[in-house]
């Protein structure tokens, strides 16, 4: 089965070069495709200069967030290969070796997964995915100087849970990993109307319905130069804002929240706000 790599970039030509020249005679991958997400006139001459045969850029008519750019993406592999592999990547990813995406395509093979993600070093720090919350602890977490309590004690593993090769989470980071295509078409791709987080929560809450696990690599690290594009795009305050729209439609939409919790959601995530 072939394998196809989407890059979603948004005014961030350097780190989406540097990608590109980092995987571009990885021989695993055969097509990648930069999505760019409507970034200026600038940015968009400069991806106009790569030339590779392995590379396709598409340019979105608008910027309707990053699972938009991940759906428009792997729209057109499929289109191209039908069913195959897709690797989805920010911009700021360092892989350092193609044997890293062979393992994780071993990860990703058996029936019953659905993901695969790598151990992500994100400044020091390893992301090695969560659990998904319940309404409730949505509400913990949003608590001013608490919340790093209540996330330690419910939103992650205890560092025993990834002494295996492999570790089955819940949810994975959405800065990179790997699913199947017909993984993508069967839970009709990534929910467009969030633009930006929860998507990760959103793509774990739709493998649950139909019972397919999320896998960890705990032998594979990748780096990630974490909100690089974010914090050079958006200000702190909008960041927020957006974090705490997509934390309600998740809890609404998908978690089951009553709506006394969606209450209290809604209240103390202006707290976080402020």
């Amino acid at each position: 089965m072939k394998t196809g790599m989407i890059i979603v970039n948004y005014n961030d030509y350097d780190s989406t070069i540097a990608l590109i020249n980092n995987v571009k005679n990885y021989k695993v991958i055969e097509k990648i495709v930069i999505v760019d997400n409507h970034s200026s006139e600038e940015e968009q001459e400069k991806l106009k200069t790569i030339k590779h045969k392995k590379v396709k850029i598409i340019f979105a008519e608008e910027n309707k967030g990053y699972g938009s750019a991940i759906n428009i993406g792997a729209k057109y592999l499929i289109e191209q290969f039908g069913k195959c592999n897709i690797i989805v990547s920010n911009a700021d990813i360092i892989i350092s070796e193609e044997k890293h995406i062979k393992e994780l395509l071993k990860t990703l093979f058996p029936k019953d997964v659905g993901v695969a993600s790598p151990v992500i070093v994100e400044k020091n720090n390893l992301n090695r995915g969560w659990r998904l919350p319940t309404p409730k602890q949505e509400i913990l977490f949003n608590i001013p100087k608490l919340y790093r309590y209540f996330e330690k004690k419910y939103r992650y593993y205890k560092e025993e849970h990834y002494q295996e090769k492999e570790a089955t989470v819940e949810v994975v980071s959405g800065c990179f990993f790997l699913i199947k295509s017909t993984v993508l078409e069967e839970i009709d791709f990534f929910d467009e109307n969030v633009f930006l987080y929860y998507e990760e929560n959103i793509l774990a809450k739709k493998l649950e319905k139909i019972q397919l696990k999320t896998k960890i690599n705990n032998e594979v690290v990748v780096i990630h130069n974490h909100s690089v594009t974010i914090d050079k795009n958006i200000q702190r305050r909008r960041k927020l804002k957006i974090l705490k729209e997509s934390q309600y439609y998740f809890e609404k939409t998908y978690n089951g929240a009553s709506k006394a919790e969606l209450f209290f959601l809604k209240f103390t995530g202006k707290l976080t706000q402020l």
